[in-house]
């Protein structure tokens, strides 16, 4: 696998022997409830991430078949339950076809909803075939899955957020031996505390103060933290709905388990941005010892302007970052790195739009790709139909960026729609960009871009539209350092949150201090 980033710009994980790695294990299609093929979603998730486990829906002890308000409800998920069941075995050979050893790692998955413990992801580490293992409880699925699977799967909760009882967190009945990290960003929201501007707006309901991230590490529960889509149209990594990294030692299929089964992982929003904190050799999701006088080193690439690196100790803000105000790049002295994020989509309501086109740079060297593509916006089967959308396509040949990908019209205006990517690039004094979108010719001096975003329309007003955005100089979207945390005590949390201007975020698991460590 090529790695993310190049060694040059992340010294930290090189000397932790590790590499970030990124993938989506929550997310569904048609084989079990959901829209869309399990090929289609697997080949959407080869495009863009490292990893990925599509997730079918299994089963639901306690759900309310005797309330007829909800009958509807009840209706879809028994159906969907049993087209699983008449899906799961076959399933694997699909599976097995898109593994690609080194380069994208597939993991069997499904889901147990339960209104009193909160509904329950489960991974599978290898792709031999065995059936689901359901359980009413937490205790009673981490004893099934050691019976059956041994040190080979982990479960853990997805959207924790809902109130206990409405199948958010039961925190009472959460088992770190059988889950490792909660999942804490998806489409449904984020749930890292009370207040946040990504809130959950799904009929379930809103975030309950007791069922967050927060409310977790203030009860002394150990977990590390993870996003997933939870998207339910076969695309897993959709953009800006969730999605994870790991911290492996390397990109086999072990090593990614093992970073799970570590917690050494992160939560995002969208952008693949690298966030790795250190207190010595304890990295994120670790458990440190007591010490006088400890220090928290902080390693981040974001995917573009980073607005703020937040430090949290024990549930409280304890020191803030700008880059801006405090800048400290990781590789000081170079001005001639940037990262050019392309966006396309806008236009007439209920309308979509066929984009392709080439991208090349005179006066510099483009260095990687970074896919930025969504699919639509549904968690429900009753909210809507598959688009049935084709296959995105990204691809970097002799200097040259070629793309494809479908743009729906934004539905309202705080929704966005807009499909994108990223461009890694080396610039030189005089660099321009040569671009074709859709056949419209375009010259642009970088020296413009780095003053501000350009925009335009394929045609007149509530046409298809295009931004490139501003271009950020290396302070700007690197930054490392230490952040001094002076004497720290048994039972302390602390965990990063990095914001990019943007709107899109990383957050990492944390690092706990404990005497037994």
């Amino acid at each position: 696998m090529t790695r993310r980033f190049p060694e040059r710009l992340t010294p930290l994980a090189n000397r932790l022997g590790l590499q970030p790695l990124f993938g989506d294990i929550h997310n569904h299609c048609a084989l079990s409830y959901g829209h869309g093929r399990l090929e289609d979603a697997l080949a959407r998730a080869a495009l863009q991430l490292d990893f990925v486990s599509i997730t079918g829906h299994a089963a639901w002890p306690d759900m309310p078949v005797d309330v007829p308000e909800v009958a509807h409800i009840v209706d879809f998920h028994v159906k969907g339950f049993a087209k699983l069941k008449a899906n799961w075995k076959d399933h694997f050979e699909v599976l097995k076809a898109f593994e690609n050893p080194g380069r994208f790692a597939v993991f069997p998955g499904y889901e147990i909803h339960s209104s009193e413990h909160g509904d329950y992801t489960i991974v599978y580490g290898d792709l031999d075939v065995a059936e689901p293992e359901l359980a009413d409880s937490p205790a009673e699925l981490k004893q099934a899955l050691r019976s059956a699977k041994g040190d080979s799967a982990l479960a853990f909760p997805h959207h924790i957020g809902y109130r206990q009882g409405a199948r958010g967190i039961n925190w009472d009945t959460f088992d770190p031996e059988l889950s490792p990290f909660v999942e804490m960003f998806s489409m449904h929201g984020c749930a890292e505390e009370s207040e946040s501007e990504r809130s959950y707006l799904h009929s379930m309901g809103p975030v309950d103060g007791a069922s967050t991230m927060r409310a977790g590490l203030k009860r002394g529960a150990v977990f590390g933290i993870v996003g997933n889509t939870d998207h339910h149209s076969a695309f897993p990594g959709s953009y800006g709905h969730g999605r994870m990294a790991v911290y492996a030692a390397d990109d086999s299929r072990d090593a990614i388990f093992k970073a799970m089964r570590a917690r050494r992982t992160n939560a995002l929003t969208g952008d693949n941005i690298h966030l790795l904190t250190a207190i010595g050799d304890t990295v994120q999701g670790g458990i440190t010892a007591p010490s006088p006088d400890a220090a928290l080193e902080i390693e981040a690439i974001g995917g573009g302007f980073i607005d703020s690196i937040d430090i949290f100790r024990n549930g409280e803000l304890f020191e803030r970052i700008s880059p801006e105000l405090s800048p400290a790049p990781i590789e000081a002295g170079s001005e001639a790195e940037t990262i050019l994020f392309v966006e396309l989509g806008w236009g007439a309501r209920g309308r979509s739009h066929d984009w392709s086109g080439e991208i090349t740079l005179e006066g510099g060297e483009i260095t990687g790709l970074e896919p930025r593509f969504r699919g639509a916006e549904i968690v429900s089967p009753l909210e809507g139909e598959d688009e049935a959308a084709r296959l995105p396509s990204l691809h970097l040949e002799d200097g040259e960026v070629r793309f494809s990908v479908t743009a729906a019209a934004n539905p309202n205006n705080v929704t966005s729609a807009t499909q994108g990517f990223a461009i890694r690039m080396k610039t030189g004094p005089g660099a321009r960009l040569k671009a074709t979108l859709s056949g419209k010719q375009l010259d642009i001096a970088l020296d413009q871009l780095f003053e501000g975003a350009l925009s335009g329309n394929l045609g007149p007003i509530d046409s298809p539209a295009f931004r490139f955005h501003a271009l950020p100089r290396p302070h700007q979207w690197q930054w490392h350092g230490t952040v001094a945390l002076g004497a720290l005590a048994d039972g302390e949390t602390i965990y990063v949150r990095l914001r990019e201007k943007t709107g899109q975020m990383a957050w990492t698991s944390p690092i706990f201090c404990r005497r037994e460590a």
